[in-house]
This record gives structure tokens, sequence and C-alpha cells, in this order.
């Protein structure tokens, strides 16, 4: 069923978990509808504040905290990443890790940034947003992981098998 805000923009963003009526609707009337404002995602999230920055002398970097914006579009992406921490959904998956890895006000200005990842690609290609769920997003994970720790083992001269079954132990 098309909401008044898939008539106005062509895209359905509520589909999106963290994304609300009312934070599409702040988004759109802080952004407008014409994307092409902004040539490239590095653009947008650039103008938002939620980017890294990269503060780099003499071939160090110095710093890479985001910059502070006053921005009423990068609060209200800030707002919907907030809403991930109890979210079944592969970008809850993302946030939680996060959220023990750097604390809650770094995970969500990075959920923030992939959430305006994924309204700026939307926003700009009429898509639809399909969640692939957190099993999948756990499974990605798990190779992403299997393929460092090969290429490390490589790296060493040493090989990585898989144990083709579990050995059970009986106490």
């Amino acid at each position: 069923m098309p909401t008044h805000l898939y008539r106005i923009s062509g895209v359905d963003f509520t589909q999106v978990q963290g994304f609300g009526a009312l934070t599409v609707l702040i988004l759109l009337s802080e952004l407008g509808l014409d994307p092409t404002r902004f040539p490239t995602l590095k653009h947008f999230t650039s103008w938002l504040g939620l980017c890294p920055g990269s503060r780099v002398t003499g071939g160090k970097v110095k710093s890479s905290q985001t910059r502070c914006v006053v921005n009423r579009a990068a609060n209200a992406f800030c707002m919907a990443a907030q809403t991930l921490c109890r979210s079944h959904s592969a970008l809850g998956a993302y946030y939680r890790p996060m959220q023990a890895k750097m604390g809650a006000a770094k995970a969500i200005t990075a959920a923030a940034d992939k959430l305006a990842r994924i309204f700026y690609r939307l926003w700009t290609s009429g898509d639809t947003f399909i969640d692939l769920g957190v099993d999948a997003y756990h499974q990605r994970y798990r190779e992403r992981v299997v393929n460092n720790l090969k290429k490390k083992a490589q790296a060493f001269g040493l090989e990585l098998t898989p144990i083709s079954h579990l050995t059970q132990c009986v106490f």
C-alpha cells in the first residue's frame, strides 16, 4: 500500500529498519527530492558529518574523528540509528558488536553513516530495500573472518583446514 511519502519521493524508505514515517519526513524536508545536489555518496556523508575524518600529517593518521556538524538530517540519521539496538535485522546485527567494541556514541555514528549510505542509494536509484536478516549478516561475517584467517595462515606458511566433525567429550 503506497503511502504519501512513497508518492512524493517514489521510494519507500520506511522499509529500512530504523526509518519511520516521521524520520523520512524530516530527511526529505531537509534534503529535498533532488539527489543531484550531492554528486557522490562520499559527498553526501561528508556533508552530513557522519563519515570518518582524515586528518593526516606527515603520512601519519592523527585523527579519524568525525567532524562536528550542526545538521538536522544528521541528527535524524543518528536518532534512527539508536533504534537499531534491539532490532532483529542485519542493521541491528551490525550495531550491537560495534556498541560492544567502541561504545554507544561511536556505534551510533557508525550505524548512522550506514543508514545514510543506504538512504542515498535508495534516493538516487529508486530501488527497494531488502533486509537479508540477522542470519545472513552473521554468515557473511563468519566468511570474512575465515578468509582473513586463511590469508594470515598463508602469510606464515601454514594451512588452515576446517574440522570435518566435532568429537564428543564425555565426562
